[in-house]
C-alpha cells in the first residue's frame, strides 16, 4: 500500500512540475505578454507580442533568477540598446531595424570615465 501511495504521489508532483514548466499567456489590452519557464519552474524569459510579433521590453533570466538580458524589439524586429550580462562582461548591443549599429564591451577592470 505504502508503494501505491508513494507512486501516486510522485507522479502527481511530477504533472505539476510539469504544467509549471508550460509557457503563460495573458492578454493585456492589444498585446499578449508571455512568459516562459525553464525546466525547474523558474521564468527564463518575459516579453510581448503584438499582432503575433514581439514587441517592446523582453528580459531574460538566469537559474538562480537574476536578469542576464534586457531586449526590445518593434513589429518582430530587434531595435534600440540590448544589454546581456554574464560574470565576466556586460555587453550594450544597438539596433536600428534588426541591424547591429555598434556593441560595446565593459569587464570589471575596464576604467570609468566622467564627464563633469
Amino acid at each position: 500500500m505504502r508503494k501505491v501511495i508513494l507512486f501516486a504521489v510522485l507522479a502527481l508532483s511530477t504533472a505539476v512540475f510539469a504544467q509549471e514548466s508550460e509557457p503563460k499567456f495573458e492578454k493585456f489590452g492589444d498585446l499578449v505578454k508571455a512568459t516562459y519557464y525553464n525546466e525547474d519552474g523558474k521564468i527564463s524569459v518575459e516579453g510581448f507580442f503584438k499582432d503575433k510579433k514581439l514587441t517592446g521590453e523582453w528580459v531574460g533570466f538566469d537559474n538562480q533568477g537574476n536578469k542576464t538580458k534586457i531586449a526590445y524589439y518593434k513589429d518582430g524586429k530587434k531595435v534600440g540598446k540590448w544589454f546581456v550580462w554574464n560574470n565576466e562582461s556586460l555587453k550594450e548591443i544597438n539596433y536600428n531595424n534588426n541591424v547591429i549599429v555598434s556593441v560595446n564591451t565593459w569587464k570589471p577592470e575596464s576604467k570609468l570615465a566622467i564627464n563633469r
